[in-house]
């Protein structure tokens, strides 16, 4: 008989439109919020939307965040013990969101996302990226209680913020074959549901990949979309399983290797290639994913990440040594064989 209770926490309203983040104020009454918003942003956001926000609230305070780190979570802390908040606010991108959920559950208070740039699926996840070093840590945390997600601002953000969230998005593609080879040899706890809605959603960009283009609102709500459906999966399997496999582990491999030279969605994005042919052999969808990223102006080689072959290759004959997470490269893959994934693929020249 099956006996285990599992609580899935979702965000309560998700609501995405054409200028919907001047209904902010109205969405947090409806979530019966009570005591002083805490806002957290960082300088850009602030200064694009900071304003139109306060303006929705009664004496609202304003903690503005120069980086994602853990010391930033603590004076993020601090801050918020001064002003007595009764909940937080977090706008902007993935620092101010990642910053605000770990600080919101430390602090046990909701808190609402307001993202300004699709790049990432953190805006309505459980867990909050924070990086510390040469290394990158996935913390667990309470999603938000209610997304708001202008469509306005989304499609004026830099756009290579935008090809980034939907490279990440379709990385969850090897994600999910990463998650159910891990239940297959090693029983690890699958959930079909939030396996199938991760797919569906890497499926959705993958498919539509040339109906999205720079500054097209239409472009920014399938992008939020298929980041909100990502992250609820996430929340669904109570893990980042769905969304991060074998190629989120190379991505944290060039975190460490090549700091600073590429964006966290591209290079998911690059390395997703390699893990669908090391998945499915020259027939698989590694041919697919390459094209939907090209499509979306989104690098789909060492070269255009910025990163030349040897890093890259550095980082794919080490991925498996940093998590203990059960993916298609358990126990490695040599020089030799990534040199002809990489080659074969046309992620490095032959």
């Amino acid at each position: 008989m099956f006996e285990k209770t599992t609580w899935i926490k979702l965000p309560r309203n998700v609501l995405v439109g054409h200028d919907v983040i001047d209904d902010l104020g109205e969405a947090v009454g409806e979530l019966y919020l009570t005591g002083r918003p805490l806002i957290v942003t960082s300088p850009t956001p602030n200064e694009i939307a900071g304003d139109r926000v306060r303006a929705q609230f009664d004496d609202p305070a304003t903690a503005v965040v120069e980086d994602a780190s853990f010391a930033a979570v603590e004076d993020l802390k601090e801050t918020a013990e001064a002003v007595d908040p009764g909940y937080l606010i977090a706008l902007g991108g993935g620092k101010p969101i990642d910053i605000a959920k770990m600080a919101a559950d430390h602090l046990d208070v909701g808190f609402v996302s307001v993202p300004t740039v699709a790049s990432h699926d953190g805006i309505v996840s459980g867990r909050s990226s924070i990086p510390e070093g040469d290394t990158r840590h996935s913390v667990a945390a309470d999603p938000p209680l209610a997304v708001v997600a202008d469509t306005t601002l989304l499609a004026e953000a830099p756009w290579r913020l935008t090809t980034a969230g939907c490279a990440d998005i379709i990385s969850n593609y090897t994600a999910v074959k990463d998650w159910r080879l891990a239940r297959r040899l090693r029983n690890v706890e699958y959930s079909e549901y939030a396996g199938a809605l991760s797919e569906m959603t890497a499926e959705l960009l993958v498919e539509n990949a040339d109906m999205i283009r720079p500054g097209l609102e239409e472009s920014a709500w399938v992008v939020v979309k298929a980041l909100v459906s990502s992250g609820v999966a996430m929340s669904i399997a109570g893990s980042s399983r769905p969304a991060s496999g074998a190629e989120h582990l190379i991505s944290h491999q060039l975190d460490r290797i090549a700091p600073g030279k590429a964006l966290h969605g591209h290079q998911v994005g690059v390395a997703s290639i390699m893990t669908e042919y090391l998945h499915s052999g020259e027939n698989g969808r590694w041919g697919a994913i390459r094209d939907a990223l090209a499509e979306l102006d989104a690098p789909t080689t060492a070269g255009e990440l910025g990163i030349d072959d040897a890093e890259l290759l550095a980082a794919l004959t080490s991925a498996h040594e940093i998590r203990d997470r059960y993916t298609i490269l358990q126990g490695g893959i040599n020089e030799e064989a990534a040199i002809e994934v990489a080659t074969a693929t046309g992620v490095i020249d032959e």
